[in-house]
């Protein structure tokens, strides 16, 4: 084998390990593939319209489906194309955002109850584990993150941070809540 057949072929495999780590965007008039995200022009089940189905590469759903345009002939969609595609990722991207930012606040509460002369900061952090999810209820002084707590226990995943249930656990000496 002839020193250039090596070379070819050396440079043809780090092409496609190349080309395996970074897909090539695909941009075809009804499906384009993208910075992680693939949108698909689809029939609209319930009318003769069409709509774009927005995917996170890696998951089985799309995360944004919107109506689309009709083209000039009033049978066809029309064609995605560089400005429609960027619009569609920026708006799926915003409500991935808010999807997850609404899944943090449901995950973790927090109260501030006055004790004395003093506040006591009370988080619940749920852990939504698919067989067996939990809460963990930590109190600390201050508003400081960092200070060390006062207490921590394991709690029900269901279980209700009020202020009152934060009261009520301070005054029982951090027992753990039925």
């Amino acid at each position: 084998m002839s020193d250039s057949t090596n070379i070819s072929s050396a440079t043809a495999t780090a092409n496609a390990t190349d080309s395996a780590s970074t897909p090539t965007p695909v941009m075809e008039p009804r499906h384009w593939h993208d910075d992680g995200w693939e949108a698909r022009v689809i029939k609209n089940e319930d009318d003769d319209g069409w709509a774009v189905a927005m995917t996170k590469d890696g998951e089985p759903e799309p995360g944004l489906v919107v109506p689309w345009t009709m083209g000039r002939d009033k049978k066809n969609p029309k064609p995605l194309d560089v400005a429609a595609f960027h619009v569609l990722l920026r708006a799926a991207r915003e409500i991935r955002m808010r999807h997850e930012h609404q899944l943090q606040s449901t995950l973790h509460k927090k109260v501030v109850v006055r004790v004395g002369d003093s506040d006591v900061v009370v988080t619940l952090n749920i852990v939504p584990d698919e067989d067996a999810p939990y809460a963990t209820l930590t109190a600390r002084t201050g508003r400081d993150r960092e200070s060390p707590p006062l207490a921590e226990v394991r709690v029900s995943a269901s279980f209700k941070l009020t202020d009152a249930t934060a009261l009520a656990w301070i005054e029982s000496e951090f027992a753990k809540p039925a």
